[in-house]
């Protein structure tokens, strides 16, 4: 692994901040290729290491999951539950609640409020366990399977945009 010097560490933590700086004051969802001006030229002259364009990624997406999800706040817990949701409708299987709140090591209290939050957004439903009437079983609804296909759809078009702005510098 490469090892960076304090003076190079800082500079990448300057630009990162420049464009998360721009990011920011450009919208909710702004793509890798809509960077202009001072923080381009910057990254284009001084051909920065990839990890900056990890960096902004990350940002991106965190930027593009907080405008796609503006009923609810996707992040931490919420977002593990989705994911871990969509895989298991994906694989064919049921999470009872307590699954979800032990997946994003929540305590069961809080990952209850979490899911009447996304089953107050329509991003899930809850409904007893027909073998075991004491279990709450929790499934996506169509809208919250929508909400994320639609989301790894956009998230895919960003990694796209982020390699290819890497293949040019």
């Amino acid at each position: 692994m490469q090892q960076f010097s304090n003076k190079e560490i800082a500079e990448l933590k300057s630009r990162v901040d420049q464009i998360h700086q721009l990011l920011a004051s450009r919208g909710d969802e702004v793509g890798v290729n809509e960077i202009h001006g001072e923080a381009m030229e910057q990254l284009q002259s001084h051909r920065p290491n990839p990890l900056v364009h990890h960096l902004m990624y990350s940002i991106q997406i965190q930027k593009l999951r907080k405008a796609h999800f503006t009923e609810l706040d996707m992040s931490g817990p919420c977002w593990d539950m989705m994911l871990d949701l969509m895989l298991a409708e994906r694989s064919g299987r049921e999470l009872s609640a307590s699954d979800l709140a032990t997946g994003a090591a929540v305590p069961l209290s809080s990952g209850l409020r979490m899911i009447a939050a996304m089953e107050k957004a329509s991003l899930v439903l809850r409904y007893l366990d027909h073998r075991d009437r004491r279990r709450t079983l929790v499934r996506m609804t169509e809208t919250g399977r929508q909400k994320m296909v639609s989301f790894f759809e956009k998230s895919d078009a960003a990694w796209g945009q982020n390699a290819r702005m890497i293949g040019r510098i």
